[in-house]
């Protein structure tokens, strides 16, 4: 996939999450009497699997090791994506679950500012802003600005391939436990989904 860290590695990264998320994925999970006890069980598993494919990606050392930064990125989203969606099935919000949600569960702690506007807190409850493909397009740059950013101070550690590696493999479980805490606190509140915004007449599209 090339070095995000190139000129235009923000853009990659930008159309990587795009895609990946241009259709939310699905979940088998039921509803659960207790979803805040599954979704922390399911945290932990998830942890685990993007910890160890974060750590493997890691290896290789030198040049080929910077190969691998978006493959492992992507290969780590997907599993907390798979995850956000289990969680949004223990509490009985799958048939709502959007791609911003998707975002701001799976951002909200690296990329705070780009995806403030998509989900706002209003008492109890959680107002996300369903955005256009223009607005998306914008928030998904944002990111991939400031996971580029990110990667690039991480990036020494492909010149230290197995302490390299674990330190990639923490930082992946890391990630992944606060994407499941953001997901906790999304969908244990109410929903309210507020339809897109027309720029000109300022109505409901």
């Amino acid at each position: 996939m090339g070095d995000p860290h190139a000129p235009g590695g923000a853009s990659r990264v930008a159309n990587v999450i795009l895609g990946f998320l241009g259709e939310v994925p699905g979940s088998t999970a039921r509803p659960s009497g207790h979803p805040a006890e599954a979704a922390r069980a399911i945290a932990v598993t998830s942890a685990a699997k993007a910890a160890a494919a974060a750590g493997t990606l890691a290896l290789p050392p030198g040049p080929l090791g910077w190969l691998t930064i978006l493959p492992e990125m992507l290969a780590v989203w997907r599993i907390q994506a798979n995850m956000v969606a289990d969680i949004a099935a223990y509490y009985g919000k799958s048939g709502t679950l959007t791609q911003e949600q998707m975002l701001y569960c799976l951002f909200k702690h690296t990329a705070s500012q780009a995806v403030r506007d998509l989900v706002v807190r209003m008492g109890e409850r959680m107002l996300v802003k369903q955005a256009s493909l223009k607005a998306l397009q914008a928030v998904a740059q944002r990111i991939g600005m400031k996971v580029t950013q990110r990667g690039l101070s991480h990036g020494a550690s492909r010149w230290l391939p197995v302490v390299g590696a674990m330190g990639v493999a923490a930082y992946a479980y890391y990630d992944t436990v606060q994407v499941a805490k953001a997901a906790i606190e999304l969908f244990e509140r109410d929903i309210v989904l507020q339809p897109p915004v027309d720029a000109d007449t300022g109505a409901a599209a």
